[in-house]
C-alpha cells in the first residue's frame, strides 16, 4: 500500500513538472512583446486594408506592433526595405520587379489593391486650358507621373501603346502625388497621371479638367500594390508574415462591410478634408497574389524594355 502511494505521488510529481515545463513557453509567449514592424505606404486608397488593420486592432491582436510610415515616392520603397528602414513596404509590381531585376531579393507576402475596368480613382488629368481628350493628344506633352517605372507610369504607357501611340513621344516627369496639384497650377506639366485622393482635390480646385479613366481599357484583377519584404526578413519572420497576411485579409473584409468607417481611417493617413474624402473611390482590394499576376507584370515590363534579366515569377512570392 505504501509503495502504491509512493508511485502515485511520483507520477503526480512528474506530471506537474511536465506541465510546468510545457506551460512555460505558452506563458512566455502570452507575455512576449509584440513584434515591431515599420510598414511603408504611399498616401493612396490602395492601402486602406492596412489602415483599417492598424486602427481596428487586427495587427495588434496577432502580436504585431505595426507603425505606418509615409513614403512620398513609390520607387523609394524597395531601398527602404533593403536598408531595414522599413520591414514591409507596398511597392507597385513594376517597382518591386525592377528592384529584383536590379539585384534586390524581394518577395510579395500579401496583396493590396487590384486593377478594375470600373476604377475611377486614378486617371490622366490635363491642366485646365490644355486639350487632352485622347491618347493621340498626349504626343509631345509633358506628363507628371508619381514614380518613373511605377504602377501608374507603366500602366499608362501600356494604354498609350494599345491606343497606337508610341509612349516615347511623351515626356514623363517624376512628381510625387502631393505635388500634382501644384505642378499643374504652375504650368510645369501639361497633365498628370494621378490617383485619389489627389485627383479629387485637383478637379475640385479647378487645376485640372475631367479625368480620363484609362483603366476602362485595361485588364481586370491585376495587382496594383504588393505588400513585400526582403526574402531574408520574410524567412526569418515566417510567423509574423502569416499574421500580417491574416490581418490584411481581415482588413479587406472590414473595408467591404464598413465603408464609412474605412473612409475615416483612409482620411487619417492621407490627411484629406471630409468633403474630398467623401468623393474618393476606394480601390478594389484583394489580399492574395498569384504567380500568374506576377507573370502578367513581367510580360508588360518586358514589352516596355524595362528588364535586363530573366525573372522567375514563382520566386517573387513568399
Amino acid at each position: 500500500m505504501t509503495q502504491t502511494l509512493l508511485k502515485r505521488r511520483t507520477v503526480l510529481a512528474q506530471a506537474a513538472a511536465a506541465t510546468a515545463v510545457l506551460g512555460a513557453p505558452l506563458a512566455a509567449r502570452a507575455q512576449a512583446p509584440a513584434t515591431r514592424i515599420l510598414l511603408g505606404y504611399t498616401a493612396v486608397s490602395d492601402f486602406t486594408a492596412a489602415f483599417c488593420a492598424k486602427e481596428e486592432g487586427f495587427f495588434s491582436k496577432r502580436g504585431l506592433d505595426v507603425e505606418l510610415q509615409l513614403i512620398q515616392l513609390n520607387p523609394m520603397i524597395p531601398a527602404a526595405m533593403q536598408s531595414n528602414s522599413i520591414q514591409i513596404g507596398g511597392p507597385t509590381p513594376p517597382v518591386m520587379i525592377q528592384a529584383v531585376d536590379g539585384g534586390l531579393d524581394l518577395v510579395a507576402i500579401a496583396g493590396g489593391s487590384v486593377t478594375s475596368r470600373t476604377a475611377t480613382n486614378y486617371g490622366l488629368v490635363a491642366r485646365t486650358g490644355v486639350a487632352i481628350r485622347t491618347a493621340q493628344d498626349c504626343v509631345g506633352k509633358k506628363i507628371g507621373v508619381p514614380g518613373l517605372g511605377a504602377f501608374l507610369h507603366v500602366l499608362f504607357r501600356k494604354w498609350l501603346t494599345e491606343k497606337g501611340v508610341n509612349f516615347r513621344q511623351v515626356q514623363f516627369i517624376e512628381t510625387a502625388f502631393p505635388q500634382h496639384n501644384d505642378v499643374l497650377r504652375g504650368g510645369s506639366v501639361d497633365a498628370v497621371v494621378t490617383a485619389d485622393p489627389f485627383m479629387a482635390r485637383i478637379v475640385a480646385g479647378g487645376a485640372g479638367g475631367t479625368p480620363i479613366h484609362f483603366a476602362s481599357d485595361l485588364p481586370d484583377g491585376q495587382p496594383a500594390i504588393l505588400y513585400s519584404a526582403t526574402r531574408a526578413w520574410a524567412t526569418a519572420n515566417a510567423a509574423q508574415v502569416r499574421a500580417f497576411r491574416e490581418a490584411i485579409t481581415e482588413g479587406v473584409t472590414f473595408v467591404n462591410a464598413n465603408l464609412p468607417k474605412a473612409r475615416e481611417h483612409l482620411g487619417k493617413y492621407t490627411r484629406l478634408p471630409p468633403e474630398i474624402l467623401a468623393t474618393v473611390q476606394i480601390s478594389t482590394l484583394r489580399p492574395t497574389v498569384s504567380v500568374d499576376n506576377m507573370r502578367f507584370w513581367i510580360e508588360v515590363m518586358r514589352a516596355q524594355e524595362m528588364l535586363k534579366t530573366s525573372i522567375d515569377p514563382t520566386r517573387l512570392l513568399a
